[in-house]
């Protein structure tokens, strides 16, 4: 069993099946979110906590293993924004390795100026409640879309399903009903497959831990301030046109963001992902690892976490889309780095001075590389 006391209560969680140990998949921090104030942040993923690019790797083999020996194509994979569209691509690439007729979608709270809306829906417990899926741009991806008989859906966790099951409902509400099953990939899920009731479809849960959990609020908690991040919009800041990775389709990746870096030997790099803008960052990350550096990742949030727990440090910021709202980083002040790279879909100039500057006082070098 794996409990942890925080300030408004306490969570209990009780595996019952997995290859991996809890302690090494996550740990538990309190939610700036009066909805739910407990969070389970990721030791694997790369978003919260910086990750070494092999530890992130292995775990989209392992995910990537589980799917079904029978899957064939056509397969439509998608991944939830924010938290889990690097997660999403990493298992997506490694099943096209023998999937070769599939396609990644990834929801996203950035509208697409050239994008065609395929449907949305909410994630009613998030800090950011809205979720946006478009249509591949490309036309043979759109068939394959309208011929798929499997749809995986990816996050970094279930607890409810509610999330799963408010998508499926939204696609089937626009006439995107021809799916004959569901596979759902997170790296724990808490929902006791819960999912399965809410559809007439089969359901295969995957994951790297199943269990149950139990959150008991401590009834003299305060209520927690949340800041206001709930925007789905577009900003003032233009995005890149080059829409690769997710947003609008992905079948396989161009691995040429930086494309021209190089690095020392036992250089300790940190390089981040910027909101949705993580897949190109990771695989920058894992060139230079390639290379001999002692590289990291990690990812700009719009999620906000108080401070203890699993969050050792924060920074706060103004976010890179021009839509006026706090961005973070977690667990990377309080450390010291020879370099810090920032992997961005909006031009190098939008991302906010200070935290620029914060980022100087721990680290050598501080780089931006606009993904334009």
């Amino acid at each position: 069993m794996y409990q942890k006391t925080l300030s408004t209560g306490t969570l209990t969680v009780t595996p019952r099946a997995g290859a991996w140990d809890l302690d090494a998949l996550f740990d538990i921090a309190e939610r700036n979110n009066p909805k739910r104030s407990f969070l389970f942040v990721s030791k694997v993923l790369g978003r919260h906590i910086p990750v070494r690019p092999a530890v992130m790797r292995s775990v989209y083999v392992d995910l990537a293993c589980r799917l079904p020996a029978d899957l064939t194509g056509p397969v439509v994979f998608i991944g939830m924004a924010e938290t889990a569209v690097g997660l999403a691509a990493g298992v997506f690439q490694e099943a096209r390795k023998w999937l070769t007729e599939s396609v990644l979608l990834t929801t996203t709270r950035h509208p697409a100026a050239n994008g065609r809306l395929l449907c949305e829906f909410q994630e009613s417990h998030s800090h950011a409640t809205d979720h946006l899926v478009y249509w591949p741009a490309d036309e043979e991806n759109v068939q394959l879309f309208q011929r798929a008989e499997t749809l995986v859906l990816i996050d970094d966790e279930a607890t409810t399903g509610n999330t799963f099951a408010n998508l499926l409902s939204a696609l089937a509400a626009r006439g995107h009903n021809q799916f004959c099953r569901v596979i759902t990939v997170t790296l724990t899920d808490w929902s006791d497959n819960a999912l399965s009731t809410r559809t007439d479809l089969p359901v295969q849960p995957i994951a790297l831990a199943f269990g149950d959990w139990h959150w008991q609020a401590r009834p003299d908690a305060p209520i927690p301030v949340m800041p206001d991040v709930n925007v789905t919009a577009t900003g003032s800041v233009n995005i890149s046109s080059r829409q690769s990775w997710g947003r609008l389709g992905m079948t396989d990746t161009q691995d040429d963001l930086g494309a021209d870096l190089v690095t020392a030997p036992g250089e300790r790099i940190l390089i981040l992902g910027s909101s949705e803008f993580i897949w190109l960052p990771f695989l920058l990350a894992e060139r230079l690892a390639r290379q001999g550096a002692e590289a990291y990742f990690s990812s700009i949030t719009r999620s906000p976490i108080a401070q203890g727990h699993a969050i050792q440090s924060i920074m706060a910021f103004r976010d890179n889309y021009g839509l006026g709202i706090p961005n973070f980083l977690y667990n990377v002040i309080h450390q010291r780095w020879d370099r810090i790279i920032i992997g961005c879909e909006t031009p190098a100039a939008s991302i906010d001075p200070a935290f620029l500057d914060q980022l100087r006082t721990v680290a050598q070098r501080v780089e931006v590389i606009a993904y334009d």
